[in-house]
């Protein structure tokens, strides 16, 4: 049986690394808090027209950095966030 590895940059992060990281997440979260900053979560999956409209259709990011697919259920194209993506 083939031994499984983590892929590259997607390392899980357990304890006590992971207590670490709440701590420092939560000492970001204060300061940007005393800054009125407040957060925005967007979808990680686009419409793959969002993007290419955005970036124009021959770029590196659309040729090269965007992970898309076919949504089975309605055959919608879909792209991961490029930012998301980019290796």
């Amino acid at each position: 049986m083939q031994k499984l590895v983590a892929i590259k940059g997607m390392n899980d992060i357990l304890p006590p690394d992971s207590a670490r990281w709440e701590w420092l997440e939560d000492k970001v979260r204060s300061l940007m808090a005393r800054y009125a900053y407040r957060n925005i979560r967007t979808p990680i999956v686009e419409p793959t027209p969002l993007f290419v409209r955005g970036l124009g259709e021959v770029t590196d990011i659309v040729e090269k950095e965007m992970y898309s697919f076919e949504d089975r259920l309605n055959g919608e194209q879909l792209t991961l966030r490029p930012e998301a993506t980019a290796g």
